[in-house]
């Protein structure tokens, strides 16, 4: 009987070893490497740009608390967060919000490409107001839809946003596609000094960065720096090119990004059909840098179809 039990829990701790190999070969952040320069926990504020736009509260109580914001870093992407809207009375028309009870001290336009993911839009808007709102700024969130049936034009669609944000007075521009969710309370939506690269750590790779240069998913700049670089280039209808092409725009201007950790970067990217890629990207990105200067924000034409200031966003309704 002792020799029974004895290879039992020999089989027993083979079990366990197995099972925690089997995880650990699966599981995504271990391939998660740091090999880029990142802002840790205790930098993340000090670096943050610290602006309001002229239409946040202005009101006469103390400054919000954002400590416990990055020391926690709470992973948010959860129950009830990600199936229900909380509290919606907070939110005012348009997709705006800011705190009553502290003075917020950022405000950012948030600037979302959209066609035909109706699905994906609903649980993009549920989340992200709940974890917006967690994060004590003032925000608002722009969805610049593509109402006709060219190629879509996501790095235009962009800059029809930024158009309208800058109108307001916005000075923090965040670019983010609408399938994507950011994970833990940390990656505050704020802009940096420098250009940030805020999806640096996706699920969809592992949590790991497939080369430095990419810019994509989503992004934050001070509307300055938008302005200096001119923009996205409204050349690269289709899929890809266009996140590439905007971060040598950046670089030509002597732009050095940033990125936070990947322990605070994290996102998680609904599923969807992937995309064809355009056969012209490579052409535009090669003669991109003859256009930088020309093609952009200060060359943007496209056509107003409506605009609406819904209960949870403002809809930008355009032909490109």
């Amino acid at each position: 009987m002792r020799l029974k039990n004895q290879i039992l829990l020999q089989i027993n701790k083979y079990h366990v070893l197995y099972l925690a190999l089997f995880l650990y070969f699966i599981w995504p952040s271990r391939f998660a490497m740091v090999y880029y320069e990142n802002l840790k926990h205790d930098d993340i504020f000090d670096n943050l740009l610290k602006k309001t736009s002229r239409n946040s509260n202005i009101i006469d109580k103390i400054n919000c608390n954002y400590y416990e914001l990055f020391e926690k870093n709470q992973f948010f992407y959860k129950d009830p967060f990600s199936s229900e809207l909380l509290n919606e009375a907070e939110i005012k028309q348009g997709g705006e919000y800011w705190p009553d009870n502290c003075n917020t001290l950022f405000s950012v336009a948030i600037i979302v490409p959209y066609r035909n993911r109706a699905n994906q839009l609903k649980l993009f808007l549920r989340y992200m107001h709940n974890y917006l709102r967690k994060q004590q700024i003032h925000y608002k969130i722009f969805i610049v839809e593509q109402a006709d049936s060219k190629a879509f034009n996501r790095a235009k669609l962009f800059n029809i946003g930024a158009s309208y944000a800058l109108r307001e007075n916005f000075p923090c521009l965040i670019m983010q596609d609408v399938d994507l969710m950011p994970l833990k309370l940390g990656n505050i939506y704020a802009c940096t000094e420098r250009p940030r690269h805020m999806s640096s750590a996706l699920d969809s790779f592992r949590f790991n960065l497939p080369y430095y240069g990419l810019f994509g998913g989503a992004i934050a700049m001070t509307s300055d720096t938008f302005i200096h670089i001119n923009g996205f280039s409204n050349m690269f209808q289709g899929w890809g090119g266009e996140d590439d092409d905007i971060y040598a725009r950046l670089v030509n201007k002597k732009y050095k990004i940033i990125r936070f950790n990947p322990s605070i970067a994290q996102y998680t990217m609904l599923k969807h059909s992937k995309e064809i890629p355009s056969p012209e990207r490579y052409q535009f990105l090669r003669s991109g840098y003859l256009r930088f200067d020309t093609d952009g924000l200060n060359s943007l034409v496209f056509r107003e179809i409506g605009l609406k200031s819904l209960d949870l966003y403002t809809n930008i309704l355009v032909e490109v």
